[in-house]
């Protein structure tokens, strides 16, 4: 016994050649994603639309009180005490709190993130090793840390989705695997990312009741269910939240009943409004094409379709896209198919090239269109380069005193929130007694730089004095 300890325990210590070469390659994604996350904050490309939200609602949960989010709710119409679970109900947020404790900024976040999607790379390996051998499952996880949707989690801020890539995969893998309890552990992860996930969760467990695994299949299929009603019915609400907030199929009805509705009297309507603005259609080719149309011979994939039909059926071009954050909510889903349909191929062909041969091409594809995406960045010298408007903006960030109320331009706010309360600036009343202002480039929400400008002189018109101005960057002041 105490000689398998000791094996066991050298293999912790020194793995396999096949597990350093993972490491290696998560290794290298997570130094990657977060160089490129690190510089963006730098060069003041975050924005607190989301990062200072998140960075608030973390730092309440490190402080053991509630994910408060001052900017979110000024911004809503609401005040500093709005709890960010009223948007979108996150408590998985709660456990990155000791990080905070170690280092109370939002870059804590961001290194977090890239963390959280470099080691999704290991159940998608473990899945494709068992199921197409050592090779396969390298290509197969180089392929993902280079796709295209983790590169664009990585390139806009923080958001709870970092998650779902890992517990995705894992709750994939490890039902395949027969590690029952981890793979319920996973899917209890995912529903406390975001309200809608239970929809993926039950879909799981469509597929798992479909393939034979009818009580453990339905108890996935509740859950998820049951999970996303509760949570918009009763636990947004609870904590002052609205859950109609981001309700988006108004062209279908106010409600989900009347839109369920509206789609079961105009199928082929709903069909013609999934598939319009072609922008959508592009998207969904586009994911897909991550994994080749392999993925699409393989039942796993199913799980990936309630997050698709709910971006594609709303009326929110945001969601439509391969910008921002979205797509990761499918990333890992699609590849974990992907493997799967090559090796159903395989198996139904007798043709055992077939496994490399789609690995290898999938990689290929991460590998070509990575300069197109933000990962390419990391290959310009440009990138790096901080020009006069950002040691202007650091100057002004500089000038404004720690444990103040501020508002911030969208971009400013990321670089403040760590030592005061940021509050988005907008065309609003919120009379904070600092604003950072910035004049010379149209920012989220304002509809022009005029309008920004003509916000400035309305403030030193109401008796706020111009402490710092520069490069469009203005810190004005209003004494009590």
């Amino acid at each position: 016994m105490i000689g398998s300890r000791v094996a066991a325990l050298a293999r912790v210590i020194r793995p396999p050649v096949e597990r350093r070469v993972l490491i290696a390659l998560a290794v290298a994604a997570f130094c990657a994603y977060a160089l490129l996350s690190l510089t963006k904050h730098r060069l003041f490309q975050t924005t607190s639309i989301d990062l200072t939200i998140f960075d608030q609602a973390v730092r309440g949960y490190a402080a053991f009180q509630t994910p408060t989010s001052p900017v979110k709710g000024f911004s809503i119409g609401k005040d500093a005490a709005w709890n960010q679970l009223g948007d979108h109900f996150s408590p998985i947020l709660a456990l990155l709190a000791p990080l905070y404790w170690i280092h109370d900024a939002p870059e804590t976040l961001l290194v977090a993130q890239a963390a959280l999607l470099a080691l999704a790379a290991m159940p998608i390996w473990a899945f494709a090793r068992r199921r197409l051998g050592v090779l396969p499952a390298h290509l197969t996880a180089a392929g993902y840390l280079l796709s295209w949707p983790v590169a664009h989690v990585v390139a806009f801020d923080f958001h709870e989705a970092a998650a779902v890539p890992l517990l995705s995969a894992l709750l994939i893998e490890r039902y395949e695997a027969g590690r029952h309890a981890v793979a319920a552990s996973a899917a209890f992860g995912l529903l406390l990312v975001k309200e809608d996930m239970g929809l993926t969760v039950a879909a799981f467990g469509a597929l798992a009741a479909v393939r034979g695994e009818r009580g453990r299949g339905a108890a996935y299929l509740v859950a998820g269910l049951a999970w996303t009603v509760l949570a918009r019915a009763a636990l947004i609400p609870a904590v002052g939240g609205d859950p109609g907030a981001h309700w988006a199929y108004q062209h279908f009805g106010p409600d989900v009943p009347e839109a369920l509705a509206g789609m079961v009297a105009d199928p082929l309507g709903a069909l013609q409004y999934l598939v319009t603005p072609a922008g959508k259609l592009s998207t969904v080719v586009l994911l897909l094409w991550t994994a080749l149309p392999v993925c699409l011979c393989s039942p796993i994939i199913v799980v990936a379709v309630p997050h698709l039909l709910e971006r594609m059926l709303s009326d929110n071009p945001n969601w439509w896209g391969t910008d921002f954050h979205y797509n990761a909510f499918t990333i890992a889903i699609v590849f974990c198919a992907g493997v799967d349909g090559a090796a159903r191929l395989a198996h139904r062909y007798g043709r055992a090239g077939i496994g490399p041969a789609w690995a290898a091409c999938v990689c290929a594809v991460a590998l070509t269109l990575a300069p197109q995406h933000p990962l390419g960045r990391l290959a310009d010298p440009g990138f790096y380069r901080a020009g006069p408007d950002v040691a202007a903006a650091a100057e002004a960030v500089a000038l404004v005193p720690d444990g103040v109320m501020v508002e911030a331009a969208n971009h400013i706010g990321p670089r403040l929130t760590a030592r005061t309360t940021v509050l988005l600036w907008e065309d609003g009343k919120q009379n904070a007694p600092w604003v950072v202002a910035d004049t010379a480039r149209q920012v989220f929400p304002w509809p022009s730089a005029e309008r920004q400008r003509a916000r400035v002189a309305e403030l030193r018109a109401a008796g706020y004095q111009a402490l710092f101005e520069r490069d469009g960057y203005v810190v004005l002041h209003r004494g009590e």
